[in-house]
């Protein structure tokens, strides 16, 4: 099974980029760029990425951030997690980026993104993985800030696919958005959030009928409301699941209570996805195999979320196609 896993096609749709920063290139970046951390080694960093709350993990978080300084810092943090892509028969990625977590640090938008878009380019040149970006907005800050974001953003247009909603849910409703959420669709930016992690149903209802969203990230509470499951299936929308965050964060407190399965018998298009791998104990594919073995998953379950990975990716339909047909052509010479 981990063999079969590890060599099935598949698209990831839920990765912040910040979030693959592995201590070994945090702590050869922060030197490179003469940044003091409070780290003395790779393995007290690695020690630091141990926390049980989203609060707890975002404040490590940020801090990895601050060593990010210059364009070629984007290029190398992006392009090594998609070297990892290649290694795991990840066809596709979606990448998400916080500008706020940099440009509040004085760090220019446009160093963050041609960044981060070189190391794309280069990616799908040189190693055969596609990618695009989703330009994510941090719900704790103010609407007013999402719009200075979405103002810088409009000169690099053509670089970026969508807009997220993500960092600190409790507190932080999608209604707080509904203006910038509105504004950023007239700029021709795709609709998704983060909704059900940490937050109720409710703020998955909002999700879907103040934001208009295209696509749940996480929506794990979603179940906590049968008409909203209803919703969720009539719309066609897919959620997209990490477990491994989960476990880590403590939404469940045991994969094998995960609701992924669940989620898929009542008919939800679901999705596996690593999140934050760097500090979540594992890249997509270890997500693949510990939810397979706490769920007992199936061959066929396995190749449903591999599907639904690229069914539901915000690319042309030529390409979804081209996908689908390598992934069905791996799963029937090995079923």
């Amino acid at each position: 099974m981990e063999a079969f896993i590890q060599e099935i096609p598949k698209a990831e749709l839920h990765l912040h980029i910040e979030g693959t920063f592995e201590p070994k290139l945090m702590f050869n970046i922060a030197k490179r760029n003469g940044i003091k951390i409070p780290f003395a080694s790779v393995e007290e960093i690695e020690a630091a990425y141990q926390f049980d709350c989203l609060q707890d993990f975002l404040d490590i978080y940020y801090q990895g951030a601050a060593v990010l300084i210059h364009e070629q810092d984007f290029y190398d943090l992006t392009f090594s997690y998609l070297t990892k892509c290649a290694e795991q028969n990840v066809r596709h990625t979606e990448i998400m980026f916080d500008p706020q977590t940099h440009t509040e640090r004085g760090i220019p938008f446009s160093v963050v993104i041609n960044g981060i878009h070189r190391a794309c380019v280069d990616a799908e040149e040189k190693l055969g993985v596609s990618s695009l970006l989703i330009m994510s907005y941090l719900r704790h800050l103010s609407e007013e800030d999402a719009f200075k974001t979405l103002e810088q953003s409009l000169p690099f247009k053509k670089y970026i696919t969508a807009v997220g909603l993500d960092s600190s849910e409790k507190g932080n409703p999608p209604s707080k958005f509904e203006n910038v959420f509105k504004a950023s669709v007239k700029e021709g930016y795709i609709p998704l959030a983060h909704a059900g992690e940490e937050g109720d149903a409710d703020y998955v209802w909002e999700a879907l009928n103040i934001l208009n969203i295209k696509r749940i990230d996480h929506g794990n509470n979603s179940l906590q409301d049968e008409k909203l499951i209803t919703e969720i299936v009539k719309k066609n929308i897919a959620l997209t699941v990490c477990p491994l965050s989960n476990k880590a964060l403590q939404v469940v407190p045991d994969l094998k209570e995960h609701p992924l399965k669940k989620m898929m018998e009542l008919g939800m298009k679901v999705t596996v996805n690593s999140d934050d791998p760097a500090y979540f104990g594992g890249q997509v594919n270890q997500n693949y195999i510990e939810i397979q073995e706490a769920l007992n998953l199936s061959k066929q379950d396995i190749y449903e979320l591999a599907k639904n990975s690229f069914e539901y990716a915000l690319i042309s339909d030529d390409l979804k196609e081209k996908y689908v047909s390598e992934l069905e052509s791996y799963y029937l010479k090995n079923q």
